[in-house]
């Protein structure tokens, strides 16, 4: 959709489109969009985005939040054995510190946040 709009796109997945040299640039807006809970290391795989990105850059994340009052054994996005790693807005607060990303949380678009990497 993006390409759609006229905007140039880089493209990595590790099953459909798994071409490493686009590990190796810099960019100035990175998605990952249904993919963060599928991060069996979450700390490695968040690192790695950070170093795709531009200072000033941003990352949008697209994953279901586990709100406060939900627990995993409730929470039907839990119960798929591919989703092996969970947010919960306390997790994405300590995330934005430790790699000094500033969150924004857009009111319309539940489950996805968006990082500004330090300049």
């Amino acid at each position: 959709m993006l390409e759609e709009a006229g905007f140039r796109m880089a493209l990595y997945d590790p099953f459909f489109a798994p071409d490493d040299r686009v590990l190796t640039a810099k960019y100035d807006f990175v998605t990952c969009t249904e993919t963060a809970e599928h991060f069996f290391e979450p700390r490695r795989e968040l690192e790695t985005l950070d170093s795709l990105l531009m200072p000033g850059g941003w990352l949008a994340l697209m994953t279901e939040i586990l709100e406060p009052g939900l627990t995993l054994s409730s929470w039907r996005y839990a119960r798929d054995p591919t989703h092996v790693c969970f947010y919960s807005p306390a997790t994405l607060k300590w995330v934005s510190s430790w790699l000094e990303w500033k969150p924004e949380y857009p009111d319309s678009i539940r489950g996805v946040v968006f990082f500004q990497k330090a300049m």
